[in-house]
C-alpha cells in the first residue's frame, strides 16, 4: 500500500521502510506486538519445544528464515511474548508459595518480567552482540565480498532460546523440587547446585549453537567458557554447604 503522505522529489523514504520498499524487521516486531492475530503462536510453541529435545533443530530454521526474509532475526515477536508469561506465571506461583503480602508480590512478578527476563536480557544480547562483532567475524579474502555482521535482534533472540530451557530448569523445576532442595541436607545442596549448574551450561550451550549457525562467525565455542567454571564452582559451592536453591529464595523472599 502507498504511502498517504506526498514527499518531495529526492526526499528520503520513510525510516519505517528500508531500500527494497518492504517494512524494516524492527517496525515490524513492534508492530506485530500489539495485534496478537497476527502472531504465530503455534510455530512458536513448536519452536520451544524443539529447544528442548532438539535444539539444532530450532537453530536450521533461522537460516530458513534468512532464505526467505533476508534477516537472521524473528520478526515475529509471539516467542517473547510467551516466554514473558510464563516467567510471569512461575513468579507468580512462587509468591504463592514463599511471598507475603498481594503488593510485594505484585512488585516481585512485574520485576521477574521487565527486569530478570528483558532488561538482564538486553544487556546479555548486547554483550553477545558485541562480542560476536568485534571478535569472532571472519575476515572477507575478497576485497569485493560484503562484509557481514550479527544484527543485534538476533542476539536478543539467541539469548530468549538459551533462557527458556534454562528458566525451566532452574525456576519451573526447582519450584516442583523445592520440597526436598530445601532440606538441610548434603544431598539437597548436591541436588540444586547441579540443576543450577545444568541450568547455565545448558544456556552456554544454546547460546554457542545460536552463534554458531552464522556462516560469517568463527571461534564460537567461546561462549562455551563458561560452562568450564560451572563444573568447578558446583563441587566448591557443595563443599562450602551453599544451596543455590535457599540463596535464591532468600534473596526474593528474605526465606530462611
Amino acid at each position: 500500500m502507498l504511502p498517504t503522505s506526498t514527499l518531495p522529489p529526492g526526499a528520503a523514504s520513510s525510516s519505517k521502510r528500508n531500500r527494497s520498499g518492504r517494512y524494516s524487521p524492527l517496525w515490524l516486531y513492534f508492530r506485530r506486538l500489539f495485534k496478537p492475530t497476527q502472531m504465530d503462536f503455534q510455530y512458536t510453541m513448536w519452536t520451544m519445544l524443539q529447544l528442548c529435545i532438539s535444539p539444532k533443530t530450532a537453530y536450521k530454521h533461522a537460516s530458513y528464515h534468512k532464505q526467505t526474509k533476508n534477516h537472521w532475526a524473528r520478526d515475529d515477536p509471539a516467542f517473547v511474548v510467551l516466554t514473558a508469561a510464563l516467567v510471569a506465571v512461575t513468579a507468580t506461583a512462587y509468591c504463592l508459595a514463599f511471598g507475603s503480602g498481594i503488593g510485594r508480590s505484585l512488585l516481585t512478578v512485574v520485576s521477574a518480567v521487565a527486569v530478570d527476563f528483558l532488561a538482564l536480557g538486553c544487556g546479555v544480547a548486547t554483550l553477545g552482540w558485541g562480542v560476536a562483532n568485534r571478535l569472532l567475524r571472519r575476515k572477507n579474502q575478497h576485497s569485493h565480498a560484503v562484509e557481514q555482521g550479527v544484527e543485534w535482534m538476533y542476539a536478543f533472540d539467541v539469548h530468549c532460546n538459551a533462557f527458556l530451557p534454562a528458566f525451566l530448569l532452574m525456576a519451573v523445576l526447582q519450584l516442583v523440587l523445592c520440597p526436598v532442595l530445601l532440606m538441610n541436607t548434603f544431598v539437597a545442596s548436591l541436588l540444586s547446585a547441579g540443576l543450577y549448574a545444568l541450568g547455565l551450561s545448558y544456556y552456554c550451550y544454546l547460546t554457542f549453537l545460536g552463534y554458531s549457525a552464522l556462516p560469517f562467525l568463527e571461534r564460537t565455542e567461546l561462549f562455551l567458557y563458561p560452562t568450564g567454571a560451572a563444573a568447578v564452582l558446583v563441587p566448591l559451592a557443595v563443599l562450602a554447604g551453599l544451596n543455590p536453591t535457599k540463596l535464591a529464595l532468600w534473596y526474593w523472599f528474605g526465606y530462611q
